[in-house]
C-alpha cells in the first residue's frame, strides 16, 4: 500500500432513512449520504397509525429515523489534561444514564401499552430493571439458542411462519422503558446528544413524550440530537423495544438470542460548532522509521451555530504525555462554506520522526488530543482518542505488520457472559482479554458483530489483531439473501459504515469483515467497494465470497487439514489464506489442533486462523447438585461425568468417564455399529471405550486388544483385534 496519507471518501452527511430512497440515486449507495429532520415529524404520527398501516420495525424500506450520522467514539473533555486521562465517566459534558428504568412487556406488539411515552402515564407501580441488561435474564421472555434457523420460524412463530422481509408478530415481545434524568445547567446553549451503544433488535426514542427517532442495527451506536426536545429541570425518556424487527433478517448468528438495551447509554454536550468526526491515518515510509499523522476533520454548525474561520488544532502526546511536536498541526475551517447542520472536512499531516510501532506484540500507543478554537482563538472543544502507529498491509503475497509477516493464532469470540449475557461488564471484557493474552493468542474475530467499544479500547492497549465483523448474517435464507437484491444494498452498505466510522481510528482493528455466513451477490460488492473507497489502511475479508474484489485474502471455514494443504499448494490464487473458523473447540475437541499447524508452519501463504470459539456459550440455570454433559441434537442424551475420574476445565474440555441414564433409544436390536475417535495413552487391562451395561454390548481395550462384542440369546459374540505398535499417543477412529 502507499506510504502517502489515505485519501479517504467525504464523510457522510446524516444517515438516509430510506432503503428505496438510497438506491433512486444508483451510485448513492457508496456515496455522501443525506437525511433531513423532516421524516421523524412525518412518521411522528405512525406510532398510532391506522391499522393498514405498517409500522417502522416491519417497513423494509425504513430501517432509521431521525439518527446523527456514524462517526468514531468521542468525548468532549474540560481541558487537555482530562482528554489525556481518557476517563470519559468524569467529563462534565458526560452523562450516563445506566442504572435502574422503570419497564413493562408485553409479549407481542398488539399486547402493549402504546400510549406508554406519554408525560402524564403513570408508571409508579411498574417494575424495574437495569440498564445495560437482557431482559431474558430479569423475568421476562426466555433465551433461545440457534444457528441456523430463524427464531420466530417452528413453534416459537405460534404458527405464522414469517417469510422476509416481514417481522414476526405474533411472537414478538416489546420491552417499554422509561425514567428521567436533569441536564446540567451549564449546558445551556450547546448542543445535547443522545447515544445508545447498543440496543436489539430495534428501538423507538421519546424525550417528553416527543418523538425523537427510530433505529435497526443492534451492535453499532444510535445516536440522536435531543437539543430541542428538553426542557430545563427533569427531563423523561421512553425507549420501546421490539426484539424481532425486519432488521433481524441481517442477525441470524449463532448464538444465544436475547435482547433489551445491553449497553450503556449516555448524553454528551457539545457546542454549537461542533468537532463531529476525525480520521487518524499513520501512513509509515519505506524504511518504518518514519511516519505522518494524517487527521481528517468534520466540523459541523448546529441550529444557529457560528460562522468564520475555526481552526482545528492536533497535538500528539507520547505515553508519558509529553507533546511529540514543538507546534501542532492547525487545520482552518471555514464554517459558513457548508449550510447548517453540514460538514466542512478538512484533511492535513505531519512527520512523526521515529514513533515506537505498535503491533501485538509492542502495542505502543499515543494520543492524539483535537482542540477547536473559534474565530477569537477560543478553545470551544476538546477531543481525544489513542493512536497506534503501524501498517498492515498486503505486500508481496502476504499480510504484513510494520512489514514483517504475520501469523494469526486468534479465536472468535462472541459477547457473551453466563450470568449477563450479551450485557457485558467492563471487568468481563478486561478478564477475557487476561485469559486470551495468557494463552498466546494474538487475534479476535469479533464473531459476529461490532464488539463493545471499549473492548476495542482494550484491544488497543494489549495488543490483539482484530477481524472486525460487519452485523450481517442472514444464515438461514442465505442461499437468495441479501444476494442481488438491490432493496437489501443499502441497509447492508449501512451496516458496514456504522462499524467502520466508529472504530476507523483502532490500531487494533486490522481486518474489516463484511460480514459472516449471508451468501454472495452484488451486495457485498457494494460493501467492498465503500469500505475501499474511505479506508484504504486495512484488509478487507468476507468468507461467504472469498473471491477478489469481495475478500482481498482467501478464507474459508472447516477445511479439513488435508483440504489447508491443497490450498496451500493452489498457485492460481497466491493470496494468502486464512482459516477463518476451524477446530471447532466446544466441549471435548481440537483433537486435530496439531495437524492444521504442522502443515500452516510449512507454507508461508498460510497465515493461521481463528478457532471456534472462545469459550462455551452459555447461561446459568438452576441444575442438580450433580455434573451433568448434555448432549446437542434432538436425540441427546444426558449424562453424569464421574467425579473421581473425570474432570471438566473450561479451558481445556472435558476428560474422564461419562455415565448416560438409562434411556430406551440405547435399548438397540438388530444391526448395530460403536465409532468413537479415541487417541490412547496408556494399553492397560479392561478399558470401556463405548459400553452397555455388562452383558450388552461394548468397545473396550483389554491390553493390547481391541474387543467388540454383543450379548444376544445367551451366548457372546466377540471381535478381537491387535493394536498396533503405535497405537498410544496417536489418533484412532474406530468402528465395531
Amino acid at each position: 500500500m502507499p506510504h502517502s496519507p489515505a485519501s479517504p471518501a467525504p464523510f457522510p452527511a446524516r444517515p438516509v432513512v430510506s432503503r428505496r430512497r438510497l438506491l433512486e440515486g444508483g451510485a448513492a449507495v457508496l456515496g455522501a449520504l443525506a437525511l433531513s429532520a423532516s421524516p421523524v415529524a412525518a412518521h411522528a404520527a405512525g406510532r398510532r397509525a391506522a391499522a393498514d398501516e405498517t409500522p417502522e420495525w416491519n417497513d423494509f424500506g425504513v430501517f432509521r429515523l431521525g439518527t446523527e450520522p456514524p462517526h468514531a467514539t468521542l468525548t468532549p473533555y474540560e481541558d487537555v489534561k482530562q482528554a489525556l486521562a481518557g476517563d470519559r465517566a468524569r467529563s462534565p459534558y458526560r452523562l450516563s444514564l445506566d442504572g435502574t428504568w422503570k419497564f413493562a412487556y408485553a409479549d407481542r406488539p398488539e399486547d402493549r401499552d402504546a400510549d406508554f411515552h406519554r408525560t402524564d402515564v403513570d408508571d409508579a407501580d411498574w417494575e424495574t430493571i437495569p440498564v445495560p441488561s437482557v431482559w431474558q435474564l430479569h423475568g421476562h421472555d426466555f433465551p433461545i439458542y440457534l444457528n441456523i434457523t430463524y427464531p420466530y420460524w417452528g413453534p416459537n412463530g405460534l404458527g405464522e411462519e414469517p417469510q422476509p422481509p416481514a417481522a414476526p408478530t405474533r411472537y414478538n415481545p416489546v420491552g417499554q422503558y422509561r425514567r428521567t434524568f436533569t441536564v446540567p445547567r451549564d449546558w445551556k446553549g450547546r448542543r445535547t446528544f443522545l447515544h445508545f451503544e447498543g440496543v436489539k433488535s430495534a428501538h423507538y426514542v421519546w424525550i417528553n413524550g416527543e418523538l425523537v427517532g427510530y433505529d435497526e442495527d443492534s451492535y453499532t451506536p444510535s445516536e440522536y440530537d435531543v437539543t430541542d426536545h428538553l426542557k430545563p429541570g427533569t427531563n423523561q425518556i421512553a425507549v420501546e423495544v421490539y426484539r424481532y424487527s425486519d432488521g433481524d433478517w441481517m442477525e441470524d448468528q449463532d448464538m444465544i438470542r436475547v435482547s433489551g438495551i445491553f449497553r450503556s447509554v449516555h448524553l454528551y454536550s457539545t457546542p454549537a460548532v461542533h468537532l463531529r468526526d476525525f480520521k487518524l491515518d499513520t501512513p509509515l515510509d519505506a524504511t518504518y522509521t518514519g511516519a505522518e499523522l494524517a487527521v481528517t476533520a468534520s466540523v459541523r454548525a448546529y441550529g444557529e451555530g457560528g460562522t468564520g474561520r475555526y481552526t482545528v488544532e492536533t497535538q500528539l502526546y507520547d505515553a508519558r504525555g509529553h507533546a511529540v511536536w514543538s507546534r501542532p498541526l492547525e487545520q482552518p475551517v471555514d464554517v459558513g462554506a457548508a449550510r447548517a447542520g453540514e460538514d466542512v472536512t478538512v484533511r492535513a499531516a505531519k512527520a512523526v520522526p521515529k514513533p515506537r510501532l505498535w503491533s501485538a506484540e509492542h502495542p505502543d500507543l499515543y494520543t492524539a488530543v483535537l482542540r477547536l478554537r473559534d474565530p477569537a482563538g477560543k478553545v470551544t472543544e476538546t477531543l481525544s482518542h489513542r493512536v497506534g502507529f503501524r501498517e498492515f498491509a498486503l505486500k508481496d503475497g502476504l499480510m504484513r505488520i510494520n512489514g514483517e509477516p504475520v501469523s494469526i493464532r486468534g479465536t472468535n469470540r462472541h459477547e457473551m457472559h453466563p450470568s449477563r449475557g450479551t450485557a457485558l461488564t467492563r471487568e468481563d471484557m478486561v478478564e477475557d482479554i487476561k485469559i486470551i493474552k495468557r494463552m498466546n493468542m494474538n487475534s479476535v474475530r469479533t464473531s459476529h458483530y461490532p464488539n463493545n467499544p471499549y473492548w476495542l479500547e482494550l484491544a488497543d492497549e494489549y495488543g490483539l489483531y482484530l477481524v472486525d465483523e460487519t452485523n450481517l448474517e442472514t444464515h438461514g435464507i442465505r442461499g437468495e439473501y441479501p444476494g442481488d437484491h438491490p432493496d437489501w444494498t443499502a441497509a447492508c452498505v449501512a451496516r458496514a459504515q456504522n462499524m467502520v466510522h466508529r472504530d476507523k481510528n483502532h490500531a487494533s482493528v486490522v481486518i474489516w469483515s463484511l460480514g459472516n455466513e449471508a451468501g454472495g451477490g452484488s451486495t457485498f460488492t457494494a460493501m467492498h467497494d465503500w469500505i475501499r473507497s474511505y479506508d484504504d489502511t486495512r484488509v478487507i475479508q468476507y468468507e461467504g465470497d472469498d473471491r477478489a474484489g469481495v475478500s482481498d485474502i482467501r478464507s474459508e471455514m472447516y477445511d479439513s487439514p488435508q483440504r489447508v494443504e491443497q490450498r496451500a499448494k493452489d498457485t492460481s490464487d497466491t493470496r494468502p489464506y486464512v482459516m477463518i473458523e476451524y477446530a471447532h473447540s466446544m466441549g471435548n475437541s481440537t483433537g486435530n489442533f496439531k495437524k492444521y499447524w504442522d502443515i500452516v508452519r510449512r507454507y508461508d501463504v498460510l497465515q493461521g486462523g481463528w478457532i471456534w470459539d472462545f469459550v462455551d456459550q452459555s447461561l446459568y440455570t438452576p441444575v442438580p447438585a450433580r455434573t451433568l454433559l448434555t448432549e446437542a441434537g434432538p436425540a441427546g442424551l444426558r449424562g453424569e461425568i464421574l467425579a473421581t475420574r473425570g474432570t471438566l476445565d473450561r479451558d481445556k474440555g472435558l476428560s474422564g468417564i461419562t455415565v448416560f441414564e438409562r434411556d430406551d433409544s440405547l435399548d438397540l436390536t438388530g444391526s448395530l455399529t460403536l465409532e468413537a475417535w479415541v487417541t490412547p495413552h496408556v494399553t492397560g487391562y479392561h478399558q470401556p471405550i463405548i459400553a452397555k451395561g455388562d452383558t450388552q454390548y461394548a468397545l473396550k481395550q483389554n491390553g493390547r486388544t481391541l474387543e467388540f462384542f454383543i450379548h444376544s440369546e445367551g451366548q457372546w459374540i466377540t471381535a478381537n483385534w491387535t493394536v498396533p505398535d503405535d497405537w498410544t499417543g496417536r489418533e484412532h477412529h474406530l468402528a465395531g
